[in-house]
């Protein structure tokens, strides 16, 4: 027999694939490494997946600090001053406002909720501000407040993760894992992507929100904490010092190149890139992280404190231990923006704590929402002004927001009557506030109108995907043609119709 066709018949398909791998890898980090003509070009030399990248279109944004309260914070106590919902609090709700309505825990008809604390005009553009947040107050006119931003999920972790991915559903890569991916990281020596956590609980989603999805794990985001080791296990063990570390690397690097070159897989590369990120921050971290290095001044902006941890943090109900001077989420803050001044391309900020349905003790709009506010109030308005006399706003998109909102109508699956520590609100999808400051947003503006018992939008509706292509869109990342290539389809952030916009009405 022919040895060519004896050996082409002898072959399986495990060694098909095992030779041809290198093909099919070469392609994929084509892929990855953005030449695809719908995606970023790489501008950094070698292999390195994380450097810097031209975006597609002229920024006006840098960089991301996004501020997502966990649980969904209410609108009718903290944006949207309803009067004419307050003069029905006690009444039966309209049936028009249930028919065809589905909702995570109302049953039957439940009663109407004015808002629980006064509101004020605020700032140069005098828009309604609660008295729940007297920092934000005087730097509104920073600030866009979008009060009518819908979605179609009224559970956490879909609507979590519908915010954060574009999707419902968990495998998409989080919000910062595309910025990462299509822009790379301006310091070789931090990651693209951080996230930090306060409130004592994970979101609802977990991880997922801040995966890489189907994107090479190298743009997955890199959890950080404010106090004790900044990231855990990154340290070197006992007996082993810098020169072992990077030998160990040099072999290890060594290996897998080689693993590479034999089957091709990008994921390879991915771990070399890992392995020596890991390597170099072991250096920059502990400085980046340390904010005891702040002046007093800059600190007290924030309300923030240096190396405190709260027992909030570590028990099994958090919410029972909140303190309105907790300085966890404060402390956050700041750290955000030593991580964007030092290159941090998107930052990411999860505070629970935020779903107020009034059922149990600690999740009350009454007792529970104040304490919230007060933890973020100041940390927030400090992190705006901070910004902007660095001369980093201008650059620097602010996010702020929830996955949903809460209804005009009292929660009654529990109580049907109003009681002191127990009045609470349902999910929202139908429209909720979010608001945007800094990288290229016209401050001082309230987009959208809601009716008057902020159900419904009655102008410029603002969609999950609209909010998500506008964010691409201040970075430079044209949010319809900046995809990557997967199972044979073109995926982007916003899904695969043209339905999101980017709001040109708020851009300055």
């Amino acid at each position: 027999m022919n040895p060519f066709l004896f050996q082409a018949r002898a072959t399986t398909r495990r060694h098909f694939f095992r030779k041809s791998g290198l093909g099919l890898g070469a392609l994929a980090l084509r892929s990855m490494l953005g030449a695809d003509a719908a995606s970023p070009k790489p501008t950094g030399a070698g292999r390195n997946p994380l450097a810097a990248r031209m975006p597609m279109i002229a920024p006006r944004a840098k960089r991301v600090i996004y501020l997502h309260m966990a649980g969904s914070p209410s609108q009718l106590e903290l944006f949207e001053n309803k009067p004419e919902l307050a003069k029905l609090t006690g009444q039966p709700c309209p049936k028009s406002f249930l028919e065809g309505k589905r909702f995570a825990f109302i049953r039957g008809t439940p009663t109407m909720l004015g808002g629980q604390f006064p509101f004020h005009r605020a700032g140069e553009s005098g828009q309604w501000i609660s008295s729940l947040l007297p920092h934000f107050s005087r730097v509104v006119d920073h600030a866009c407040v979008l009060r009518t931003v819908q979605t179609d999920q009224f559970n956490h972790a879909p609507a979590q993760l519908f915010v954060h991915t574009g999707t419902p559903r968990l495998g998409n890569p989080a919000l910062g894992s595309w910025v990462a991916y299509g822009l790379g990281s301006p310091n070789a020596d931090l990651p693209g992507f951080v996230v930090l956590l306060s409130g004592g609980k994970t979101p609802d989603a977990g991880k997922s929100l801040w995966g890489p999805g189907f994107l090479p794990s190298v743009y997955q985001g890199v959890q950080c904490r404010t106090a004790g080791d900044p990231v855990l296990y990154l340290g070197d063990p006992a007996g082993m010092g810098r020169p072992l570390r990077r030998r160990m690397l040099d072999t290890l690097a060594e290996m897998n190149d080689a693993e590479f070159r034999r089957a091709g897989d990008p994921e390879t590369l991915t771990r070399i890139a890992q392995y020596e990120l890991a390597f170099r921050m072991q250096m920059s971290v502990p400085g980046v992280m340390d904010i005891a290095r702040e002046p007093r001044h800059i600190l007290d902006l924030y309300g923030a404190k240096p190396g405190f941890v709260s027992v909030a943090e570590s028990a099994d109900d958090p919410r029972a231990l909140y303190k309105g001077d907790d300085p966890t989420f404060a402390n956050n803050c700041l750290l955000a923006r030593r991580l964007v001044e030092a290159g941090v391309r998107f930052v990411q900020l999860y505070d629970w704590g935020w779903d107020h349905h009034g059922s149990s003790p600690g999740e009350s709009i009454d007792e529970t929402l104040p304490i919230k506010t007060q933890q973020t109030d100041r940390a927030i308005a400090g992190l705006l002004v901070d910004l902007e006399q660095r001369g980093l706003l201008d650059e620097t998109l602010v996010v702020w927001g929830g996955e949903f909102g809460r209804t005009p109508m009292m929660q009654n699956n529990v109580r049907t009557e109003l009681k002191k520590g127990f009045i609470g609100r349902d999910h929202h999808p139908h429209a909720f506030a979010m608001w945007m400051a800094g990288g290229g947003i016209r401050g001082g503006l309230a987009f959208g109108q809601t009716d008057e018992f902020g159900y419904y939008p009655i102008e410029n509706p603002v969609s999950i995907r609209d909010l998500q292509a506008t964010i691409l869109h201040q970075l430079g990342l044209d949010p319809h043609r900046f995809s990557y290539r997967y199972q044979g389809l073109d995926n982007r952030l916003i899904g695969p119709t043209d339905e999101g916009r980017v709001l040109k009405q708020i851009l300055a």
